[in-house]
């Protein structure tokens, strides 16, 4: 049985001596950790034991990782996962991202690395607030998770969301990237990838997919600015 009072992880990965050479380490560090051998036995883990934290690796032969995220996120759980992965090219992480991890880090690690990103995934701050937000012709409600631009509704990843939401918080200032990883993505570290320019990018295409004007506007060598 997990201590109530310890972060509980559930760590998947197929790789027995993974398994336990992490979960003991973890272990140490103060969180109880709860192994899982395998895709479809994260999601059943995940359902039934609602575990503050998930280390998940992507190469597994039943479910792969990518696709645990992606229904994961689908049935509304917002667990923070982690993504350990031997995928080390940047389109590599950014697709695991994209999918719904939190953070994603590349084998072989360090598990000091790995207890500073998790205790870094608990500090992660909720957004500053949940009521409806609107500049110009950009509506979002937190509560309902919906965005639209005039009378169009967006269809958003939950990571564009969020950095859609952030943004539509500070209408007219600049964003530098060290305040969207922070924000967005809970990094109090640069993960050494232009995650932040990625994904304003992809918001952007969802953005004026209709030929609407752009909003979100690059501010050379500083970050982006929402202009409504």
């Amino acid at each position: 049985m997990a201590d109530a009072a310890r972060p509980v992880v559930l760590l998947v990965d197929d790789d027995a001596a993974i398994r336990r050479t992490v979960a003991a380490s973890l272990e140490l560090e103060g969180f109880s950790v709860v192994p899982a051998s395998g895709g479809r036995a994260a999601l059943e883990a995940a359902t039934r034991m609602k575990p503050d934290l998930m280390l998940l690796d992507l190469n597994m032969p039943d479910l792969d990782g990518l696709e645990v995220l992606k229904r994961l996120r689908a049935e509304g759980d917002q667990v923070p996962v982690c993504v350990l992965s031997a995928r080390d090219e940047v389109e590599d992480r950014v697709l695991g991202l994209e999918s719904g991890a939190d953070d994603y880090v590349v084998k072989p690690f360090a598990i000091e690395e790995i207890t500073a990103r998790l205790h870094a995934l608990l500090r992660r701050r909720p957004p500053a607030q949940d009521e409806p937000l609107a500049v110009g012709d950009l509506r979002l409600d937190p509560r309902a998770r919906s965005a639209h631009r005039g009378d169009r509704e967006l269809e958003l990843t939950r990571r564009e969301f969020d950095l859609l939401h952030l943004f539509l918080r500070h209408p007219g200032d600049v964003l530098d990237r060290r305040q969207l990883l922070e924000e967005v993505w809970g990094y109090t570290f640069d993960p050494q990838t232009n995650v932040a320019d990625v994904f304003v990018g992809y918001l952007r295409r969802k953005l004026e997919s209709d030929g609407e004007p752009r909003v979100i506007h690059t501010v050379r060598g500083v970050g982006f600015v929402l202009r409504g």
